[in-house]
């Protein structure tokens, strides 16, 4: 017999049964969601290492910009130690949690992307090889069964009508017999019509039993081959569990760091450190060196001398010896000099009395023509303006807005903790894997298809392309691959 054979023409599926007739269908389709879940689980390793990295810069941002602050503040000693090392701690657990997120996508990421390739074949015409051969062994085993079934399923059909024309010609016997006007001839042709009916069940009966007991003598052959075509898709997926049972584990372990020694150290350091702060030391330290403890050089007996207009007394040697750093001029003439934050100028107090209320060591050198009332409402938007040996002020706030070190100064100047994020040349790339976008700004797009890179990766691993219809959006840096 020629042609293709449909094993699910003519055949009512009546449950759902793996050994209806199509039902195997589940079975197949088992290992394209294997192939889906490997992007899945590479999908869901990709972002938990983006949060990683994210956490992990953060991290070192706020410990930078506190570690400034505590460092400009009034705390002193031991004790400023003991905050500092907090930052330090930072700094060391973000080294941590990069290598975790450089584990993550160096080991489990292509571990996993490597056995995906090992274990999908794709087709010229789509699909996978792995599943044309499932689908193929399935529908050879359960051919000669389904064609049977089908036969069984004609006959009853048969069968079930015979019966029911045998009733209905017993139903117009009995009603001719009770009709006078029925002439002889006509009561005869009736009956025949009942023999001939039930001839026909008793045919149809034979016929019927018969194509179901050649069922029946298919079925064991059929389970047999079924199960032998079942069993080696579940080896596959065996090895697919196995595997991903495998790569869990491996990604639990690079994730917990409490087994990590040298990140049990680091906070055995910082316990350490803090313990060791001392608030009887800090106390001497402050009383030594701001305290009474300073040394002093008090008045005593001075000789008149004939050089006396040329010798300067003690009080006008300590006034000609106090200064002031100046961090802004405003400048009214050529004569004049310009001068940044970090210049310095030693004059007599008496004479800046009014510039030492504006100082402020934040300013940047574009600042240097404010004036000195403009100085002086910028000092009140710094959250740390102060030098250790200046006055503080006692209403300093954690507002972002004040912050000195927030990602524009008061010159609208951007912030030189940012990452320098310089536009890129357009490059035309093509798709490793297929990418559904999640968010409305990201793009979606199947594995071979091409497409322009208009920006770099960011810090986050995400890149900014175009579609060739046109649509712009953001997608995974690790999707594509640059057409060379």
């Amino acid at each position: 017999m020629s042609g293709s054979y449909d094993d699910s023409i003519g055949v009512e599926v009546s449950s759902d049964s793996f050994w209806e007739v199509g039902n195997y269908k589940r079975t197949v389709k088992r290992i394209d969601d294997g192939h889906r879940l490997c992007n899945d689980l590479m999908n869901c390793i990709h972002e938990r290492a983006r949060i990683e990295k994210v956490y992990a810069q953060q991290l070192t941002e706020w410990a930078k910009r506190w570690k400034q602050l505590v460092e400009k503040g009034p705390q002193y000693g031991t004790v400023e130690r003991a905050w500092c090392a907090f930052m330090s701690e930072a700094e060391k657990v973000s080294e941590l949690h990069l290598e975790v997120k450089g584990s993550l996508m160096n080991e489990d990421f292509e571990k996993i992307k490597n056995w995906q390739k090992e274990a999908f074949h794709k087709q010229m015409m789509g699909g996978f090889k792995e599943t044309k051969e499932a689908e193929d062994g399935f529908r050879k085993a359960q051919k000669p069964w389904a064609k049977k079934l089908k036969e069984v399923e004609a006959a009853k059909k048969a069968y079930h009508a015979a019966c029911k024309e045998e009733k209905l010609a017993i139903s117009r016997e009995m009603n001719s017999k009770a009709d006078p006007a029925l002439n002889p001839e006509q009561l005869k042709k009736l009956q025949d019509k009942v023999e001939r009916s039930k001839q026909d069940v008793l045919k149809m009966k034979e016929k019927y039993e018969k194509s179901l007991k050649e069922l029946d003598n298919a079925t064991p052959q059929y389970m047999e081959n079924m199960e032998q075509v079942f069993e080696q898709c579940q080896q596959f997926e065996e090895k697919r569990l196995r595997f991903f049972r495998e790569v869990l584990l491996e990604v639990q372990k690079h994730l917990d760091l409490s087994n990590v020694a040298s990140y049990k150290n680091i906070y055995r350091e910082l316990e350490q450190n803090i313990k060791t702060a001392d608030a009887v030391e800090d106390l001497r330290w402050f009383r030594a060196n701001q305290g009474p403890g300073m040394s002093m050089n008090w008045p005593q007996f001075e000789e008149w001398s004939a050089d006396l207009n040329r010798t300067l007394s003690r009080r006008e040697k300590k006034k000609a010896s106090d200064g002031v750093t100046l961090t802004g001029i405003n400048q009214t003439g050529d004569q004049v000099p310009q001068l940044n934050k970090h210049s310095s100028v030693s004059v007599q107090s008496n004479t800046v009395q009014s510039v030492q209320s504006s100082y402020n060591p934040f300013e940047d050198e574009e600042d240097t023509g404010s004036t000195v009332s403009e100085k002086e409402d910028n000092k009140n938007k710094n959250v740390s303006s102060y030098e250790k040996n200046q006055s503080y002020p006692t209403d300093w706030s954690d507002e972002e807005s004040n912050n000195p070190f927030s990602s524009t100064d008061a010159n609208g100047d951007t912030n030189p903790f940012d990452e320098d994020t310089s536009p890129a040349m357009e490059v035309r790339v093509r798709a490793l894997y297929d990418y559904e976008g999640q968010e409305q700004d990201e793009l979606s797009f199947k594995a071979g298809d091409e497409l322009t890179k208009m920006e770099n990766e960011d810090e986050q691993g995400w890149c900014k392309g175009r579609l060739d219809n046109g649509q712009v959006g953001l997608y995974p840096a690790n999707y594509v691959e640059p057409i060379q």
